[in-house]
């Protein structure tokens, strides 16, 4: 237990390290390459460190494989409150134009910049899976990542028709992004004729997690149903193995990230699954190796689904300019926006195709630990188109 500590504690102190920097994609050596500023606004500190961690890595390795445009990504730490989001924005719309934003995963952080967006006309590429993003009206919002009204389907259809499950116990975080997935779940377990015995909302900030599964014991839970960012996921999975070994877990997308799995035991891991857009250290396809290999090489760590559709939508963001360009027309936001509203693109984890509101991924899976390694085998894949 020790050791784990000291991991989480060094982790943990890495991130907090990271500052707001600058870094530029490499000069290409195409006659039309044409120099264009990308600001990068990811949550690098706080309680969602890892995943915007991996939105920027996936960010920034995409922008280093441009050849018919050289975007120069500008990265700014959003932290965890809409406020920092909001005085990045400002501070990147102070430099010069921008084809495009990168926004945080964060819910709550989108759901303040959105207005920003549609008011100044730059389109915003998220993968913040809060479904009321995609229910504004917003012509300028691009999720990359499906959002919880299409994986809480997948999540809810695995726990019933494969588990069998009939009393879920569902755990979720109290921020919007937990209020978002808890909201679906229900609906759909419900529809499935399996409602949930127990609705717990749990704050980022707890660090015992106890209460709440011996409350879900109590209800008779047949299985553990979460949906919580990554550290809160650890100590639930932790917690959960040592209260109720035997009861099946089915996580949120925060658990078949590399970097969660990894601050757990291969044996605490047995019996957990998660849903998720991708898993690149799982995944057999070839653009998916190639972008596993290219990741571990920049970066010396294993992708999640979260670098792997930052890299989708920067790519595609890439492949709009390089016709824009190949087309003489001049690459402003709006040509972009109309672009990304309408082209239909096949990136590492999925084709992308917006249904009218911004959702432009429409396929989820369910991935499950097998006990023996931290490594995750595909148990159903689901189209939700």
């Amino acid at each position: 237990m020790g050791r784990r500590r000291g991991a989480v504690a060094a982790l943990a102190a890495v991130l907090a390290a990271v500052v707001t920097v600058a870094v530029s994609a490499p000069v290409s050596t195409a006659a039309s390459a044409q120099d264009l500023r990308l600001p990068v606004l990811v949550p690098l500190t706080g309680f969602v460190a890892l995943e915007g961690t991996s939105q920027r890595n996936g960010a920034l390795l995409a922008a280093s494989q441009m050849r018919d445009v050289v975007l120069k990504p500008d990265v700014l730490d959003t932290q965890a409150t809409p406020e920092a989001a909001v005085t990045a924005w400002e501070r990147v719309m102070g430099g010069a134009p921008s084809p495009a934003v990168v926004g945080p995963i964060l819910g709550t952080q989108m759901l303040a910049l959105l207005p920003l967006a549609q008011e100044r006309g730059v389109p915003l590429l998220a993968i913040s899976g809060t479904t009321r993003l995609g229910e504004l009206g917003n012509p300028w919002f691009f999720r990359f990542f499906p959002s919880d009204a299409t994986v809480k389907v997948a999540h809810a259809r695995y726990i019933v028709e494969k588990l069998s499950a009939k009393r879920p116990a569902v755990i979720y975080q109290s921020t919007a992004y937990g209020q978002s997935g808890r909201e679906q779940l229900a609906k759909t377990l419900t529809a499935l004729k399996a409602p949930p015995v127990l609705e717990e909302s749990i704050a980022p900030t707890v660090n015992d997690l106890s209460p709440a599964l011996l409350r879900a014991k109590s209800a008779n839970a047949d299985v553990i149903v979460l949906h919580l960012h990554a550290a809160s996921t650890v100590l639930a999975v932790r917690q959960a193995r040592q209260l109720l070994p035997d009861l099946p877990i089915v996580a949120g997308s925060a658990m078949h990230q590399p970097a969660t799995a990894a601050l757990l035991e291969p044996a605490e891991l047995k019996g957990v699954c998660a849903e998720t857009a991708a898993s690149p250290i799982s995944g057999t396809s070839q653009p998916m190796r190639d972008f596993l290999t290219a990741y571990r090489a920049a970066y010396g760590s294993d992708p999640d689904a979260f670098a792997a559709a930052q890299f989708d939508a920067v790519h595609m963001l890439g492949h709009v300019l390089g016709e824009l360009a190949r087309a003489k027309q001049p690459m402003t936001p709006a040509a972009v926006q109309a672009r990304l509203a309408s082209e239909e693109w096949k990136g590492v984890v999925t084709t992308y195709k917006s249904d009218g509101k911004g959702n432009m991924a429409h396929e989820a899976e369910i991935i499950c630990y097998d006990g023996t390694s931290r490594v995750p085998v595909l148990a159903a894949r689901y189209n939700l188109r």
